[in-house]
Parts: structure tokens; C-alpha cells; sequence
């Protein structure tokens, strides 16, 4: 039994911030039904780990009686989560005011890159955008040149996915005491703004406007950044703390830049030109072997099957092999959460689009006959 067994959600999101929701909501137990409309087949995300532990099912949401299925589903579910323009499910006959007189325990949450209200609202928009306005982009880089873009989809999954998982399980929790539900309104810049706690404290603290590639975690110090070794390969240093800072530098047997950590002058410069010169001495895993038993926050800069691969990564058990009954053997990102008494598992793998529409409406309880004919109308 999951922490989340028993839990109905309704995903009729399409891209990959909601479903990367629902993923977190369907490996803690909630029974998960995508809906999408027939013709966005071959639009999703495309992620196998993300469609796991969900079934999905075909419904045509413009059609009457695509919508009247719809309202029968969220009688009697949990949540409905969305990820369409502000505006669209209110004039599909759909939005939270019209299902909260069906169901007022629904909890129903919209994911969006600027929210339901405000200026940009009616922007579309990617990871990128978010990122950008968000002022994450601007500072992510090295100093006089072009903005990173990071490889992941840090908006999307963090600042969309994880936040509209959290709002949803409050709510579920608040609910069992006021027997209600409520709307949820996530918006992707206002996760953005809010993970900048570190960099708000710069130019609200220290009166320092924060520049691209010159922050204490942004590699402007020789103590926290990345050094290509003699094969090629690079370590990451982030010995922040003068305890680590000082153990590394005893270590290289260079006492003498103990004092000068945080150093703005020449001394960073040959600092960095010393540990620059250091590193390229030996490999990466003669590095990892001098230096991992020390207290100096060291480590290898994997490339991403080596990452898969790491004896930490693999006790940690974060690759599931699963056996798909159609699929066969695939390899899954695990979830994170260990929970002693409820732990998450992966128990069904990736739906194939529409997979289980006949499934859903035979249990709804519409005969071969009436499925067939709903077929031939467009409705699924």
C-alpha cells in the first residue's frame, strides 16, 4: 500500500510539467489517469520514467459527451490536474467552479508558465522563458560570456512538477478535517523566483547586484569550482567552509593560501592558477582516491552513463529494471523518497497512448456496443 492508495487523480495535462506531478503522485500510490485527446497523439514528452504507474485513455473534450464522461470521472475523484492556457478548461465547461458543484471535495490544480492572472499570462513559453524571466538564466554561466542553458528542466520539473505535487498533497491533507477541496494555481516563474533565497540575499542582504559566473557558487573562488585532471576528465571542488578550504590546502602542502580563500586579487588568480596546474597532475580517479577519505567536498564530474552506473547511485537502488508485461526489461528512474512504512514503487510501466480508454469506460460501466459507437463518433 502506498501513502497515496485510494487517491483518484484525473491528469489531463499534456507536456511535462504535470505529468512529471502526477509521476510523483502515482509512485506514492494515487490511481492516475491521463486523458488526452486522440489528436495530440505523439505531442507528450516522450519520457518513459514519467508515464510510468499511470493509465491512460483517449477522450475528446470539445465533444458533449467527451465532456459528460468527464464530469462522471470527477464525481468522484480526488484530483484533477490541468495544464492548458489560463482561460481554456472555464470555457470548455470544465474549469474549477463548475466541478466544485459536482464534487466540492475535488482539489484541482492548474499548472501554467505565469499563472492564471497577471500581465503574462497569456504567454506561451518553455523551461528557457521561465528561467529567464525569473532572472535564474542570467546568472547561470561564466563571467563575460552568454548565458548556460541547464539540461534539465529546472522550471518544469522543480519549479512546476515538485511545487504542484506539494500544493496537491497539502491540500489533501487540509481536506481531511474540512472535507473540502480547493484550486491550485502553480505558476513556473513564481517556482523560479522562489528557489532564489541565496542570490536574493546578496542583493537584499549585502547590497551586491549578483553578476553571471561571480558568486561564492558560481566558480569566482578557487575554493568552489571544477578542474580539468590529466586525462581529460574533471573534479568538482566546493570546499566553502574554511575547515574543508584548509584541509585541502594542507593536503596540496600549501598552507600559505589558508587565509586567502575568499581573496579578491592576485592571490585568486594564483590560487587558481596553482590548483588549475595541480589537478592536471593526475586523472580524475587518483584524484577521487587521495582526496574522497578527506574532509574537502570533492567529486567526479560524471558523464551521465557513468552517473547511472556509480556504486552510490546503484546501493541507492535510483534505476529500477522493469519487466513490462508488453515492453519487456526497461530501465526506470526510481524515486527518491525513501519512506519506511509507505515506500514508493514502480508497479505498472509506461502506458502506450489511449492504451486503457476501453479499460476506463467498461468500468464506468459502457457496454462493447456504446464504446464501439463513442469510437465512431470521435468521442474517444
Amino acid at each position: 500500500m502506498g501513502a497515496l492508495d485510494g487517491i483518484k487523480v484525473l491528469d489531463l495535462s499534456r507536456l511535462f510539467p504535470g505529468p512529471y506531478c502526477s509521476m510523483i503522485l502515482a509512485d506514492l500510490g494515487a490511481d492516475v489517469l491521463r486523458i488526452e485527446d486522440r489528436r495530440f497523439e505523439g505531442e507528450g514528452p516522450g519520457m518513459p520514467t514519467v508515464m510510468r504507474n499511470k493509465r491512460h485513455m483517449t477522450l475528446n473534450l470539445k465533444h458533449p459527451r467527451g465532456l459528460e464522461i468527464l464530469r462522471r470521472m470527477a464525481r468522484e475523484a480526488d484530483v484533477l490536474l490541468e495544464g492548458f492556457r489560463p482561460g481554456v478548461c472555464d470555457k470548455l465547461g470544465i474549469g474549477y467552479a463548475p466541478m466544485k458543484e459536482l464534487n466540492e471535495r475535488l482539489i484541482y490544480c492548474s499548472v501554467t508558465g505565469y499563472g492564471q492572472d497577471g500581465p503574462y499570462k497569456n504567454m506561451v513559453g518553455h523551461d528557457i522563458n521561465y528561467l529567464s524571466f525569473g532572472g535564474v538564466l542570467g546568472l547561470t554561466g561564466e563571467s563575460g560570456r552568454k548565458p548556460v542553458i541547464p539540461p534539465i528542466q529546472v522550471a518544469d520539473m522543480a519549479a512546476g512538477g515538485m511545487y504542484a505535487a506539494i500544493g496537491i498533497l497539502a491540500a489533501l491533507f487540509v481536506r481531511q478535517s474540512t472535507g473540502k477541496g480547493q484550486y491550485i494555481d502553480i505558476s513556473m516563474l513564481d517556482g523560479v523566483v522562489a528557489m532564489l533565497p541565496f542570490p536574493a540575499s546578496l542583493l537584499w542582504g549585502l547590497g551586491k547586484t549578483p553578476g553571471r559566473g561571480d558568486t561564492l557558487l558560481s566558480g569566482r573562488y578557487p575554493c568552489y569550482s571544477v578542474y580539468e585532471t590529466k586525462d581529460g576528465e574533471y573534479v568538482s571542488i566546493g570546499a566553502l567552509e574554511p575547515r574543508f578550504w584548509k584541509e585541502l590546502c594542507t593536503k596540496l602542502g600549501r598552507e600559505d593560501f589558508i587565509p586567502h580563500q575568499f581573496d579578491e586579487g592576485e592571490k585568486r588568480r594564483e590560487i587558481f592558477s596553482f590548483l588549475e596546474k595541480t589537478f592536471r597532475g593526475k586523472t580524475r580517479d587518483e584524484w577521487m582516491e587521495e582526496l574522497e577519505a578527506l574532509d574537502v567536498c570533492v567529486g567526479k564530474v560524471l558523464h551521465l552513463e557513468e552517473a547511472f552506473k556509480d556504486p552510490q547511485v546503484v546501493h541507492r537502488q535510483m534505476i529500477t529494471e522493469f519487466n513490462d508485461p508488453k515492453k519487456g526489461k526497461m530501465n526506470l528512474l526510481s524515486s527518491p523518497l525513501k519512506m519506511s512504512g509507505t515506500p514508493p514503487a514502480i508497479r505498472r510501466g509506461p502506458a502506450a497512448f489511449g492504451e486503457h480508454t476501453e479499460e476506463v469506460l467498461r468500468e464506468m460501466g459502457f457496454s462493447a456496443d456504446e464504446i464501439r459507437q463513442m469510437k465512431k463518433e470521435g468521442v474517444v
